[in-house]
């Protein structure tokens, strides 16, 4: 024991480590050294047999390995940091008192009980245990970080039996990764019911489902990464936190954005002005058209009311009111799309719902099942269709059954049980539908107005014709006259002077021009009537011709044509007011009910089961004036 304490008086007495001075006040820690060098000058006191009394553990633990408690105002920043009051050296037989550790997960478990110091031939005297050399002790034993000093401290003082977790690991703590977040709020959706002009609220519609931003507004900015803070196990070794990941602005950044460096800050920042969209690979992008992958339903969009261009990847559900201008929808379709102009492509399937365009194309590459699919102004291309109301400029259909259709012009590959109007009709195959029979309406236009315009004018020509002949035989009767005749034929003579007369001659003309003056007055009447009665013949004639010619630009060229008929077909004429606007702009259930409507009245243009329809209307001609 008594060369114990002499190494230990040795190793305190003797040449002190670079990092620790030993003063009469104190012990302390140069404030410059290293926290290696602090931890190498304390492992050579504690291994020499020595302990470090009046030991603050906090500080001591701060300047070993930079954790813990900030060090007190007064020791920041000073050339030596104050540590303990004193090194001591650690006799065996002190050291006898202090038990081995139990280590899990990181963990020292230690036994406190009461302690004895054996003494040659006499009883075990008692004895307590002191921090200082509990510090020393556990060191030497490979505890040399996070001993519970309070506890510790708080159940040698008061001298309790139980098992402490005397020491504890300092985990890792992760650091921060870089990130990206969001700086404007006009980038956030509202799924507010929106509020209509006379204050109420629309359930169906939200607010700003799809946000609309301007140039120059920055969207996103990044966080950079910070790192984490070292952990220790209870030797004292390193736990080195998890490097933070970074992540670059640029990955984000779609067409329509771009990177700004504002304040030392990187921003996402818009180009243009437009809808924002985030694609599967969650980049940015803002452009005219609207993109969503969510699909239109109640709990995601409800009704969209849309301003600029439109394309859903999702399904568009039952009720739900999709409004718009070019519109493409990728999955299937079972509500209602409307369009104010541009084109309406559909990519799946249309059930149930409906295709409305007030100008411009519908497309549906699926089927079309118990639809209604109408455009004002523009053609419908379909691959198949069942059940369905279809109207529009121009219909091409490669299968259709029990469908009503209506426009200027339909094409279709087979038909079956279906009602088809139009002004040219080209089917490939047509026959029923179970107990449908197929029924083709070549459009025929209502021309008894220009029947009506024609007859009038006709008969104003004639009218005046036979005014002309009236007023042509009248002068006739007069012109026959010997006298009228005779003074007529010499006038014409004497004023061609084919004759000369003599004085007494022309005293003898003028007086039979006197004589002969009210006839004349008479003749030259009924030949300024001829005239004008054959001008007026003439405007009726040629106001004859204009009205034919205008009816036959109204008949055009209708055709229906049918290259195989394989059931019960009917062909009838159908009339229309040209008038009234095109025939095919009606709601639905007017076309419906006028096609499937009874048309007994009318004689078919063909009746069979077999065969084939050719038909085209006759457009007059116009007679010779």
């Amino acid at each position: 024991m008594q060369n114990d304490v002499q190494a230990a008086e040795v190793a305190a007495e003797g040449e002190l480590p670079s990092s620790i001075v030993k003063r009469a006040d104190g012990v302390y820690f140069k404030g410059g050294a290293s926290q290696a060098a602090c931890v190498a000058g304390a492992n050579h006191f504690f291994l020499a047999g020595a302990y470090f009394a009046g030991l603050d553990y906090a500080v001591f633990i701060r300047m070993l390995y930079g954790v813990g408690a900030e060090l007190p105002q007064n020791l920041k920043d000073q050339p030596l940091v104050r540590f303990a009051g004193s090194v001591e050296p650690f006799p065996a037989h002190r050291r006898e008192l202090y038990k081995s550790v139990r280590i899990v997960n990181g963990e020292a478990e230690y036994y406190f009980e009461p302690v004895f110091i054996n003494v040659p031939d006499l009883p075990p005297e008692p004895a307590r245990l002191n921090f200082d050399e509990f510090v020393a002790d556990m060191w030497v034993k490979g505890i040399r970080f996070g001993i519970d000093a309070p506890a510790v401290k708080a159940t040698i003082a008061a001298g309790r039996v139980v098992r402490l977790i005397a020491a504890r690991k300092l985990a890792a703590t992760p650091g921060r990764d870089a990130a990206i977040v969001e700086v404007s709020q006009s980038i956030h959706r509202s799924n507010a019911p929106r509020e209509t002009a006379n204050g109420r609220f629309d359930l169906h519609t939200f607010q700003n489902r799809f946000p609309q931003v301007q140039p120059g507004v920055k969207l996103l900015k990044k966080v950079p990464s910070s790192p984490g803070l070292r952990g220790y196990e209870l030797s004292g070794i390193p736990l080195e936190p998890a490097a933070p990941r970074d992540v670059e602005l640029s990955s984000v950044a779609g067409e329509g954005t771009m990177l700004e460096q504002s304040g030392g800050v990187e921003y996402l920042v818009s180009a243009v002005e437009g809808f924002i969209s985030i694609d599967g690979s969650k980049k940015m992008s803002i452009g005219p058209k609207i993109i969503s992958r969510e699909g239109v339903s109640v709990r995601t969009t409800g009704n969209l009311q849309l301003t600029g261009e439109y394309e859903e990847f999702g399904e568009v559900q039952e009720q739900r009111l999709v409004e718009g201008g070019n519109i493409t929808i990728h999955g299937d379709v079972f509500g209602n799309i409307v369009s104010r102009g541009g084109n309406i492509a559909l990519q799946r399937n249309l059930v149930g719902g409906s295709a409305v365009n007030a100008g411009g194309n519908v497309a549906v590459k699926g089927v079309a099942s118990g639809a209604v699919i109408q455009t004002k102004l523009g053609e419908v291309v379909l691959g198949r269709a069942e059940s369905c109301v279809i109207s529009g400029t121009r219909v091409v259909i490669g299968e259709a059954s029990n469908c009503e259709i209506i426009a200027d012009e339909v094409l279709i590959k087979t038909a079956e049980g279906c009602a088809i109007a139009a002004r040219r009709i080209e089917v490939g195959s047509a026959g029923p539908r179970r107990q449908t029979e197929m029924l083709l309406f070549p459009l025929v236009p209502d021309t008894a107005k220009y029947d009506l315009g024609i007859a009038e004018h006709t008969e104003r020509a004639g009218r005046f014709g036979a005014q002309a002949q009236k007023f042509k035989a009248e002068l006739d009767a007069m012109t026959s006259e010997p006298e009228l005749r005779n003074y007529l034929t010499l006038a014409t003579s004497v004023r061609k002077q084919e004759v000369m007369l003599t004085p007494e001659q022309l005293a003898l003309f003028q007086k039979m021009a006197v004589s002969v003056g009210p006839a004349l007055r008479q003749v030259g009447k009924l030949s300024l009537s001829v005239k004008e009665a054959r001008a007026q013949e003439a405007v009726a004639l040629e106001q004859a011709a204009l009205v034919r010619k205008q009816k036959e630009t109204v008949i055009g060229h209708g055709r229906c044509t049918v290259r195989l008929v394989t059931g019960d077909t009917i062909a009838r004429e159908m009339k229309f007011n040209p008038d009234l606007g095109a025939p095919y702009d009606r709601p639905a259930k007017e076309i419906k009910a006028r096609l499937r409507g009874s048309t007994s009245g009318v004689a078919a243009i063909f009746a069979g089961s077999s065969g084939s329809v050719d038909w085209a209307a006759n457009s007059p001609s116009l007679p010779p004036a």
